[in-house]
């Protein structure tokens, strides 16, 4: 026996990881709105490329695993943020999960401030004018000057 467990790790995370996109894939297609599809893609796909690249790492040597490393990194770093902001992009634009008998934790949040649930935060009557460059140090779009893209003063 070779004693080398290496290529046995590497065969079995390559494999795992298949597992894990195929899932992602298959939740992609059965989930039944945009919020679910995407945590389906962002968790297991992410998860599922991890393992992969994991595998790469651990079947190669040298600069190719250093690389799949950097990948698999790179990977964890931005998946999550990605999935993040797709769902608050959707959630602002007045796309509403399907909710079950808990709810949905955003319209209990607008509620609490006082805001219509049913409506998107760029129509909300509290948003003021928009801040050109000169007035408040921020251009237009940048999301810090009420512009409805990123969270506004109150």
């Amino acid at each position: 026996m070779n004693g080398s467990i290496l290529p046995w790790l590497a065969s079995a995370l390559v494999l795992s990881g298949a597992l894990f996109c195929l899932l992602g894939a298959i939740g992609v297609l059965r989930l039944p709105d945009c919020y679910s599809r995407m945590h389906a893609a962002s968790k297991a796909g992410a998860l599922g490329a991890v393992m992969v690249l994991g595998g790469v790492a651990a079947a190669s040597s040298g600069e190719v695993a250093l690389e799949a490393l950097f990948a698999l990194l790179v990977l964890l770093a931005t998946a999550p943020l990605a999935a993040h902001a797709v769902s608050r992009a959707a959630n602002r634009a007045g796309i509403r999960p399907i909710v079950g008998p808990l709810g949905n934790v955003m319209d209990a949040e607008h509620a609490a401030r006082g805001e219509d649930a049913s409506r998107t935060d760029e129509a909300a009557p509290s948003e003021g004018k928009r801040t050109q460059v000169g007035q408040g140090g921020e251009a237009p779009g940048s999301g810090l000057a009420g512009d409805g893209v990123g969270p506004t003063p109150r």
